[in-house]
């Protein structure tokens, strides 16, 4: 008798189970789907390089653009900052423009019409004539400058942390910000940066890596290993990647170093 009522309690313990599986298994099986759809997917992506052009082994590289079949480099280094124009082919300075001792060149964007320098820890932009070189104002701004690129009429900046900072272009006014995860996780170091494909692509200080980040979210889309251009390191702390610019007739990408002796002409795999 005592065990015919185990056997009945027990079978009654195991349907109740059953039966609260049953109900939660579905929801269960949702969230998974959910929480799945939800992360995106990350592509990683290899660079094949197409050509090699000669750099300037002193060009401290803070910034690079191209812009209508030009070149433009701005440079870093107190004493030895620079805004430059310079030939692809041969890597001749064509024109440059000296920054005062006291101020740091770091990232370089274009505007069609106009260059727009930052500065590291002076908290000053300079806007340039992009065809002659010649001053026309200056941008204030708080922090650090880092990297700096222009896309549907505003600028994107960083300061190495994991932020972007988004302005206006009349008075670089902030207007928005963006915090950069991958994963959920945030991704610091954002360096150098250029503004193609509707992506805001960052170089990650002091690495090989490249990410490609949606701005109007934050999130990292797309992570370019450019370790097969490390050999042309020297090997020290300061000789690290840094530099990109897209050329969107040609589908490419350049990309450089600090003090590097080449300019590679690239193509991300799987971006036109």
């Amino acid at each position: 008798m005592i065990a015919k009522r185990i056997t009945q309690k027990g079978r009654t313990l195991f349907l109740r189970k059953r039966s609260v599986l049953l109900f939660i298994l579905p929801s269960l099986i949702f969230l998974i789907a959910w929480v799945t759809q939800s992360v995106p997917s990350i592509n990683y992506v290899k660079i094949e390089v197409l050509a090699e052009y000669p750099h300037d082994t002193k060009a401290y590289t803070q910034g690079l653009v191209w812009h209508d079949g030009k070149v433009y480099e701005s440079t870093g280094k107190y004493g030895k900052s620079e805004l430059r124009e310079i030939e692809l082919g041969s890597g001749k300075i064509i024109k440059r423009h000296p920054l005062e001792n006291h101020y740091f060149g770091e990232g370089l964007a274009s505007t069609d019409t106009r260059l727009v320098q930052l500065t590291w820890t002076r908290n000053v932009a300079f806007v340039y004539d992009q065809k002659t070189f010649e001053p026309l104002a200056r941008f204030s701004y708080r922090g650090q400058g880092w990297g700096l690129c222009f896309s549907e009429g505003l600028f994107y900046m960083s300061n190495g942390s994991d932020e972007l900072t988004i302005r206006e272009p009349d008075h670089f006014l902030v207007v928005d910000r963006k915090k950069v995860t991958k994963n959920g996780k945030p991704v610091f170091r954002l360096n150098e940066l250029e503004c193609a494909n509707g992506q805001v692509w960052a170089n990650i200080w002091n690495s090989d890596q490249i990410v490609s980040i949606d701005p109007s979210n934050g999130k990292v889309t797309a992570i370019v290993d450019a370790s097969s251009l490390h050999p042309h390191r020297d090997g020290t702390a300061e000789d690290v990647l840094n530099g990109i610019a897209y050329i969107p007739e040609r589908q490419t990408f350049l990309l450089t170093g600090k003090n590097w002796p080449k300019l590679f002409e690239v193509r991300f795999d799987g971006y036109p």
